[in-house]
This record gives C-alpha cells, structure tokens and sequence, in this order.
C-alpha cells in the first residue's frame, strides 16, 4: 500500500486545459490500468511499477504519463511486436460451436480437475511519452509464474524474457528508468512460507470462480470490474449488451493473472464470451509462442476514445484462453503511435 500511496502524491497532473486530453475521456490504455488498480490486487512483481504509474496518473486525471528513458539504446529487443494475422485459408469456428467443445469436455472432467490458483503468461506491454519531444514507444516483454499451493505456501517469478529475439537483451523499468538486462534475467523472485497466501493476496484471489457462465460474469463484474448484467440475451438486450465487451475482456485478462482455469471454469469463460456479443470469429492464428488458436475480434466502441481492437485467442480443442492481443486502430501523434500498432498482448499457459 506504501508503494501506491506514494505513486499517488507523486503524480504530476496534466494541467485541465493543457494537450489533447482536455474535457475528453481517458484514453484506452489508462482506462485499462484505472480499472485494475480499482478492482484487482495484482503480485508484487518488478513490472508492477510502469502500470502502477499509470494508475496513480490516471487518478490524478493525469490521461497517461511521461516515461523517462535512461540507458534504453536502440536494442531490437524492444521492437514492438507486430499484430497478428490470423490464416486466411482457415475456417473460423464460431464461439457457441467452441463453447460447446468446452462443455463436452468439462462434462468428463473429474474433481481433481478444479481451478487452480496462481498463473502462467508471457506479457508485452507499450511505454508511451507525449510530446513534442516524445521518445519512441518501448515494448516491454516479461515471463511471469506464480503459485499458490493448498497450504497457503506459494512462489513468485519474474523473467525478462522475448521469445522472439532469443539471447538477445531486453528493456526493463528500473524505478521509471529504462535500461537493458540480459535475456532470462530473473528480475523478481519470492517464496512464501505456510500460510502466506490470505496475507499476500485480496479477495480476487482467493474467491473460486463459478462454473456457470452468468454467475461468472456477476463473479468478473464484483472483484474485476468487468462488466456486469445478463449474460443470456438476445435482440437488442444482447446488442446492448456488446458495447461492454471490452471490459469484459480486460476483466478475463486481471481474473486470469489470479486463476488458472479448470475444464469447468473454461466452458463457463467460452460460454460467456459467446453469449455477451460483438465478438466475430476471425480464424485460426499463430500465437507469440508459436500455439495455433482460434482468434475472436471485438473492433466496436472501446468505452474510451474508440482507438483500439483486441483480439482474444482460444485454444481450438478445448475453448482455454491462449492470449489477449490490444492493437491501435487509431494514428495517436502526439504519443508517436501509427495505427495497427500493438498496445499490449499477454499469452497465457497452464
């Protein structure tokens, strides 16, 4: 708690009349970190800093903050990754078919085959700076692990890692300084004794989610900030309905750094996404670690300033989320951002 409280007296706010964020809604980005600092508890892990930055300015109404760049050099690890493109000579395979996989297979799961606490992922993220004299945006990719074991023990580690460009350096935040460390470098780690987890971690994550789709919805909406109401719906309910669908999906991503899913909890996610609307089968992919899904695109209104698209991956076999990809729809000048560039993307394994 020290640590965000002394974000927040530091924020530097942008003046109310001062760039192009006057009187207008926060951009996609902020409105991502402002939803996860008011409703997740994430690790302490060592990238916690860049995002809670961004929290603290946000509350601040601060729209995005200036990173300072110090020892970054131009190292081709730090490129941002190029959006995916999912195969063209693929047949998409609508979510209420793949839900229904997910079903099938949950039906045959046994009781040891529940949720588990803890995560896997691989995570790319964007600094930004604006301004004129604005450096260029940095791509900063780390390996996250943590466990959580029944008797409260558990473990944390973060790597610096890009499958990408291996062996090659890669851009770390040092205490809002940019620098280079080694591929592989261990950047974060942590054991917790016995009895550890209720001090080290919120209700999030410690609240199994529920099986059945509306109540994991409900479930999402209470301790993620995602968005809330029937997940069953049609006409203009369901229509409605899609305009919320970003939220929900930035809630799956902060639910799934707390949870892995089990067979059940999966067919309840797919069910969900396929219930909730604008989400379009857009074909088979080929994930950053090299795992073939199925893509589903949501490209309607963000909810902030209607300059983003994000892309969910599924497993084609069994409906588990394989990544979240966040890509500019929008040319962003004043942060030097092109359209099609990648905002962020987490990759997500068992």
């Amino acid at each position: 708690m020290s640590d965000e409280l002394g974000l927040l007296r530091a924020a530097d706010p942008v003046r109310a009349d001062k760039g192009p964020w006057r009187d207008r809604p926060l951009h996609a980005r902020a409105e991502r970190d402002l939803n996860r600092l008011l409703h997740s508890r994430r690790t302490r892990r060592a990238g916690r800093r860049l995002v809670l930055r961004a929290e603290a300015a946000v509350l601040a109404l601060f729209a995005i903050l200036a990173f300072t760049f110090s020892d970054a050099g131009s190292s081709p690890a730090a490129a941002a990754p190029a959006a995916l493109v999912p195969h063209s000579d693929a047949t998409p395979v609508s979510l209420d078919a793949l839900a229904r996989r997910a079903e099938a297979r949950a039906r045959t799961a046994g009781a040891a085959d529940g949720p588990r606490r803890g995560s896997h992922l691989q995570t790319w993220y964007m600094s930004m700076e604006s301004g004129p004299d604005a450096a260029p945006p940095v791509t900063v990719p780390e390996e996250r692990i943590t466990r959580w074991n029944t008797d409260g023990s558990g473990s944390e580690l973060v790597v610096a890692t890009d499958p990408r460009h291996p062996g090659r350096p890669v851009i770390h935040d040092a205490n809002g300084h940019w620098r280079t460390v080694s591929d592989g470098e261990v950047l974060h780690r942590k054991t917790y004794p016995a009895g550890s987890a209720a001090q080290h971690s919120g209700l999030a994550a410690r609240t199994r989610p529920p099986t059945d789709p509306v109540a994991l919805r409900e479930h999402l909406a209470s301790l993620y900030g995602g968005a809330g109401g029937p997940s069953r719906a049609s006409g203009a309910a369901r229509e409605g309905g899609a305009a919320t669908t970003p939220q929900l999906l930035l809630a799956l991503d902060s639910f799934r750094q707390e949870w892995t899913p089990g067979p059940r909890e999966t067919a309840a996610i797919v069910r969900m996404l396929a219930d909730a609307g604008g989400l379009r089968p857009a074909g088979a992919v080929t994930d950053r670690l090299g795992r073939r899904g199925q893509a589903y695109v949501y490209d309607g209104p963000d909810g902030a300033s209607n300059a983003t698209r994000q892309m969910v991956i599924l497993d084609p076999r069994s409906g588990g989320l394989m990544g979240l990809e966040v890509t500019f729809t929008k040319d962003l000048p004043d942060f030097r951002i092109s359209s099609g560039q990648v905002m962020s993307y987490v990759a997500w394994m068992p």
